[in-house]
């Protein structure tokens, strides 16, 4: 369906709209620890191909046919809902991160440990907010190339990234962190005991 698709594309804009401003501050600010390593940046960049070059090429093109499936109607206007709130916890943590944001594993001079907000129940929002995005192109875009591999590269993105962002954080903020860790979940908030 054609608005699936628009739906999918205007979700990829929104993320540039909220991210836009916290882009200009995550340059600026001297750096005291930066960890990014080749294969993050491969993977990343995977995760790009995934993201906007096999949907815009199944977008505009019949060349990915081939690899159509169907879902029924309702599931379409699920993802546009998981969309929506990926969306939503997109721009909370980068509402309550603030300047604290960046797109690398990096610690400023001036960096200081998020626990409020949406930080408050789940450590790592953008990667939630990323994994919903990634169920959402999958039902949106219904075709095996430009739905599901998203989901395949982010996974792989996540389980290398965030053992480093964790060590790097604990690197910094010590038994802090280590606290904040007990009350909270990575992706999906503790279940109270």
């Amino acid at each position: 369906m054609t608005i699936l698709k628009i739906l999918y594309w205007l979700g990829l804009v929104a993320e540039i709209v909220i991210r836009a401003p916290y882009q200009k501050t995550a340059r600026t600010g001297p750096k005291t620890d930066q960890r990014v390593s080749r294969t993050e940046n491969f993977v990343l960049g995977l995760l790009y191909v995934a993201l906007i070059f096999i949907p815009l090429i199944y977008s505009v093109t019949n060349w990915l046919a081939f690899a159509d499936y169907s879902l029924p109607v309702w599931m379409g206007w699920c993802g546009a809902l998981v969309l929506a709130l990926s969306l939503f916890v997109f721009a909370r943590s980068h509402q309550d991160l603030k300047s604290n944001w960046s797109p690398t594993l990096e610690i400023r001079q001036d960096h200081s440990l998020v626990t409020d907000g949406i930080y408050r129940h789940i450590r790592h929002p953008m990667y939630a907010s990323m994994g919903l995005g990634a169920i959402a192109q999958i039902l949106l875009l219904q075709n095996w190339l430009a739905g599901p591999l998203n989901l395949l590269f982010f996974a792989l993105f996540y389980f290398l990234r965030v053992p480093a962002e964790e060590k790097m954080m604990l690197d910094t903020f010590g038994g802090q962190y280590r606290e904040y860790m007990k009350t909270t979940g990575a992706v999906i908030p503790h279940l109270p005991r």
